[in-house]
């Protein structure tokens, strides 16, 4: 399978992605779990059927030390015993964040309750900013028919 369109290489794309590595970078340097990020990336990437993120955001996590089966349980987060109650509110605000016009009203106040029993405002700010970041990246890659498998951990890091 070949990607609709090269990124990689080309100046526009390159230009763009920067941008948007920088912003990223931005939300990595918060007192926001590096670990919640990586589950709330891969979370979001599942659901937006992004086989290229799904693929790097596993890779990076097990390189941070994630372990296989928390990884392996994010999908099913809210029958599975391994995650805190910090990271079950960071999930569920990925999934109504993600799922946003799926909601009338967007994010649901019990929602974002939760989210904020768990997280000060800064970490707030880090999970939504990060939610919009990787809902970019998916977009753009499941658009252009980015493969998945490829990627190395750190690779763009």
């Amino acid at each position: 399978m070949d990607a609709r369109l090269n990124v990689f290489g080309n100046p526009i794309a390159d230009k763009l992605t920067k941008h948007l590595v920088s912003a990223a970078r931005v939300v990595a340097g918060t007192s926001l779990p590096y670990t919640t990020l990586e589950l709330v990336n891969l979370r979001c990437s599942q659901i937006n059927g992004c086989g290229f993120c799904t693929d790097m955001h596993i890779k990076d996590a097990i390189a941070a030390g994630e372990s296989q089966q928390r990884l392996n349980l994010v999908a099913a987060w809210r029958e599975a015993t391994c995650f805190t109650e910090a990271e079950r509110a960071a999930l569920e605000l990925a999934e109504e964040g993600t799922r946003i016009a799926d909601a009338a009203g967007g994010v649901s106040d019990e929602v974002w309750a939760n989210a904020a029993k768990h997280y000060d405002e800064e970490q707030l700010l880090a999970l939504v900013a990060q939610i919009a970041l990787i809902n970019t990246f998916n977009r753009m890659n499941v658009i252009i028919q980015q493969p998945a498998g490829d990627y190395v951990a750190g690779q763009f890091g």
